[in-house]
């Protein structure tokens, strides 16, 4: 492309762009968040049933009261407890002022007393956290200093999520821009050069972010905070990484070319398919997210996907033009020129790549020694964490959940449902309260359709094993009543039923991803053995990165499990990410293997792509690890295993067990494929590049 024409493309991608932003605006994630379960799931079932019920649309939280010194609550401490739930009532909660509460109720222990308050559920994001810290404030106006009142409860736990992210995103931004910014500085050495893919990148993520609103008003997936906290670090993470390519190869091609825009060009026509290939692997990997069953996996698909895209345009035709304005100044003090020495014949990658030549046989056996070492640390892993073990932060309504435990049933503050026939109402409450499990069941409600609802309490912790255990058991057991046509739902319900869909989408997705993979690397390489080789070398550092990564938050960060969605995300990001540097290497070896032979070839490769490949598994492991500003687990135990991920694919698979399988296998490596043209026996070693 031409330097006129480069121009005229970039100018009206950017033109475009600032009327798309202007037209569309952009997304407040609090506004918009995904349902936590599949809609086929028995818990979204009971919602939908329960719409039927009068009150439908109000849903409690719960004020826990205790003493200060632990005493027991006297007479007049629960009348301040009731005085507080009045002036809770009082707040604007968008209910009808005849909706009476429950009483005050006093625990068996008599330290703490529980006092329901209806909020409506309208009310979502930023409207409900502004809604509990009123309801906060209003219950300890004037409340006496021997007690302690706490908020908690689904709508409580819900605002305080909402709230937790208020201003996170723009902290993670900032903090991610700094951190690019400084990597960048070290990388080039520049007072400048840092600065252009650093605001390019930055453009193409403001873009991102509003083609991704584009993207939910189009298909219905809506996002919440944490899905654009990852998409906003994927774009800056692999947008700098494609700068990277870019600008790396353009510095190569300046020590050949005296002419800046030649070499430019060059750069581009050589390190455009790479980069391609790389964006298009990592888009169809994200891609079959979308045959996920929970909301959250297939929004994540869908706006990931389309802002990689807008991050590989803007690398493609925004960042050239600006680096051809600058011209080889752009790279002061260290400016190349023709006929610097290439770093395809010295330096420390050369000197690896070259020891790992000479001996692949070894140095392939410790790797992948040391790999599946690593994978050890997935032995005894637990997936799942309770609703209380969400948050890395300090959060009231888990406080509160806490203190209810301590004195009431864990499942007190928030009932799980079961919705059945009126006819068998009385037959099911007689049959539940005999499940192993529960606590308590009580009528609560009857719908014009015929249908009842029944509160039941279950003895163990919110959204924990136990929970789970009791919310099987009560399905069982009303599963098994003729003509009840009974549901389970509530809030451990939808954890349950959330847990099971994130291991059927682990299990139907991950094949699917490691399929697209071998796909486009069959289809770059014009090859069967290599694709097939460098899947399993993938898989193999992805599974010792989950293992390394687990064992790590878990012992040293002390988390007590693993998210749900982190194995599969984990899985994802560094299988396609991996593949990333997999392609910037391979098609480069692919370049030099009918020259120098495939031996020579990976050598080369190595010495050439290392240092640009270092720097963007440091960047983008970095960027990763930024996801820990935000305040839940899941996304810093994400950070954690893919930060350390693409550290070993960095610095092990794409420095070491690529190179050595590479030389051991030889030229059949590009089966079907006759790319090397050398005939590579045991004294070609010793030619160009590679010494004994």
């Amino acid at each position: 492309m031409s330097g006129r024409r480069s121009w005229i493309v970039a100018l009206l991608v950017v033109l475009a762009s600032g009327g798309f932003m202007g037209a569309i605006g952009s997304n407040s994630a609090a506004e918009s968040s995904p349902t936590s379960v599949p809609v086929d799931a028995e818990s979204a079932q009971v919602d939908v049933l329960l719409q039927d019920f009068p009150d439908a649309d109000l849903s409690p939280v719960i004020l826990v009261a205790t003493r200060t010194d632990g005493g027991a609550l006297s007479e007049q401490d629960l009348a301040d407890v009731a005085a507080a739930r009045e002036r809770m009532n009082a707040v604007d909660r968008g209910v009808d002022p005849s909706v009476q509460d429950a009483p005050v109720i006093p625990a068996p222990d008599g330290e703490a007393a529980i006092a329901p308050v209806q909020v409506s559920t309208e009310a979502n994001g930023a409207g409900l956290a502004e809604l509990v810290t009123d309801l906060r404030s209003a219950a300890t106006d004037g409340l006496p200093a021997e007690l302690t009142l706490q908020v908690t409860g689904g709508p409580a736990f819900a605002a305080d999520i909402a709230d937790s992210f208020s201003g996170a995103n723009f902290v993670l931004l900032t903090v991610t821009a700094l951190v690019v910014a400084l990597l960048l500085i070290a990388t080039y050495r520049s007072p400048v050069l840092w600065l252009v893919p650093l605001l390019v990148v930055g453009f193409g993520d403001r873009v991102a972010t509003t083609v991704g609103t584009a993207v939910s008003d189009l298909t219905g997936l809506s996002f919440d905070g944490s899905t654009s906290g990852i998409t906003s670090v994927l774009v800056f993470g692999a947008g700098t990484n494609y700068a990277l390519l870019l600008i790396s190869r353009y510095r190569e091609e300046l020590r050949r070319e005296a002419d800046h825009r030649v070499a430019l060009r060059h750069a581009v026509r050589r390190a455009g398919p790479a980069i391609v290939a790389s964006n298009a692997t990592v888009v169809l990997a994200l891609l079959t997210l979308l045959l996920g069953t929970l909301p959250s996996t297939r929004s994540l698909g869908g706006l990931a996907s389309a802002g990689l895209v807008v991050a590989a345009v803007f690398v493609l035709f925004v960042l050239p033009p600006l680096l051809s304005l600058c011209g080889r100044k752009l790279f002061w003090p260290f400016v190349p020129r023709v006929g610097d020495p290439e770093p395809t014949e010295k330096g420390v990658f050369f000197r690896v790549a070259n020891a790992v030549g000479r001996r692949p046989g070894r140095a392939a056996v410790v790797s992948v020694v040391a790999l599946a070492v690593c994978i050890l640390g997935l032995i005894g892993t637990n997936v799942g964490l309770s609703q209380t073990e969400q948050f890395r932060v300090t959060a009231e309504s888990v406080d509160g959940i806490d203190t209810l435990a301590d004195h009431f049933p864990a499942g007190q503050s928030d009932p799980t449902i079961v919705v059945a026939n009126t006819d068998s109402a009385q037959q099911v409450e007689s049959a539940v309260r005999g499940t192993d499990g529960v606590v308590s069941v009580t009528q609560t409600a009857t719908s014009e359709t015929g249908l009842t609802e029944l509160s039941v309490v279950l003895g163990a912790e919110p959204s924990s094993d136990g929970a789970f255990d009791a919310v099987r058991n009560v399905r069982a057991t009303v599963g098994e009543i003729a003509g009840a046509d009974a549901v389970v739902g509530g809030s451990d319900a939808q954890a349950l039923d959330t847990s099971d869909a994130a291991a059927r989408d682990r299990l139907v997705i991950i094949p699917v991803i490691l399929l697209v993979v071998l796909l486009v690397l069959i289809a770059l390489l014009r090859s069967l053995l290599a694709p097939i080789v460098l899947v399993a070398t993938t898989v193999l550092s992805t599974l010792a990165a989950l293992g390394v990564g687990s064992w790590v938050s878990q012992h040293v960060f002390g988390f007590p499990a693993l998210g749900d969605n982190v194995p599969l995300f984990g899985f994802l990001f560094l299988v396609a990410l991996g593949v990333d540097y997999t392609i910037f290497l391979v098609t480069r070896a692919r370049e030099e293997t009918p020259t120098h032979g495939t031996r020579t070839g990976i050598v080369r490769a190595v010495a050439s792509t290392g240092a640009v490949i270092t720097s963007a598994g440091i960047v983008l492991a970095a960027v990763f690890a930024v996801l820990g500003v935000l305040p839940l687990i899941l996304l810093t135990q994400l950070g954690i295993v893919v930060g350390l991920g693409i550290l070993l694919d960095t610095f092990v698979v794409r420095t070491v067990v690529i190179p050595a399988l590479f030389t051991l296998v030889g030229p059949r490596i590009w089966w079907p494929t006759t790319l090397d043209p050398h005939s590579e026996d045991s004294h070609s070693t010793t030619r160009e590049g590679v010494t004994p």
